[in-house]
């Protein structure tokens, strides 16, 4: 679902941030170190009344950090229910790996919406990987027992589902999100609620972070079809 969250500079001097490309791409250029200056960020948040609709891009000043150096291939994870306790979300950029093939002509940088659960059950978990001809598929909660997390957080580009959110704040700066343990960056719209309930979620990936994972009846393997 989903989720998390710089700028370097040299000692008596800062640098002019520079305008986001026409052409998508959100690099600096080859000086960039993983870190990026950005005059503006766009920001993506879901609507509690909408999840499936489309996003509503934002914008704030400063750059938005990453956990680590993600590969730059998406991965399908679906679930037929989400239930989760402390719930936020909030814009962020993820950065690939320096030099990664799957760059293209974004500089190694994906927008992505940062969703993260304090503690999450989900049922019938599928998570799959294309190759290029195969996918590297994995299934758990497929039985009585449920997939559960702790501290969970997905960074996604695209989520759909029939969401209920109970308590749910909307237009928070991200810097002051309770719910869940994580904060943004200063200025960042988000949201936060004490439960949410997805029922069908499906989700494109390109990160996903947990300080515990249970997958009971766990499975991995090969296949023609992904999630």
């Amino acid at each position: 679902m989903a989720l998390p969250s710089d700028a370097g500079s040299s000692a008596g001097s800062t640098p002019e941030p520079s305008e986001v490309p026409e052409s998508g791409s959100l690099s600096d250029g080859p000086e960039r170190r993983g870190r990026v200056r950005l005059r503006r960020a766009a920001v993506m948040a879901v609507p509690a009344t909408a999840i499936a609709a489309g996003l509503m891009i934002l914008t704030a000043q400063g750059a938005l950090g990453v956990q680590f150096a993600i590969s730059g291939m998406a991965f399908t994870v679906t679930a037929t229910n989400l239930d989760g306790r402390g719930f936020e979300q909030f814009g962020a950029l993820d950065q690939m790996a320096e030099g990664s093939p799957n760059e293209g002509d974004t500089g190694g940088q994906v927008l992505v919406v940062v969703s993260a659960i304090k503690n999450a059950t989900l049922t019938k978990l599928c998570q799959s990987v294309d190759l290029g001809g195969t996918n590297l598929l994995i299934t758990a909660g497929q039985g009585a027992q449920k997939v559960t997390a702790t501290d969970l957080t997905t960074d996604s580009t695209e989520l759909t589902g029939d969401a209920a959110f109970g308590n749910i704040e909307i237009g928070n700066d991200a810097s002051t999100l309770d719910k869940a343990g994580v904060q943004g960056p200063k200025g960042v719209f988000s949201q936060q609620a004490d439960t949410v309930k997805i029922a069908n979620l499906r989700q494109t990936n390109y990160a996903t972070t947990a300080a515990v994972f249970k997958l009971p009846g766990l499975r991995l393997r090969f296949s023609e079809q992904g999630c």
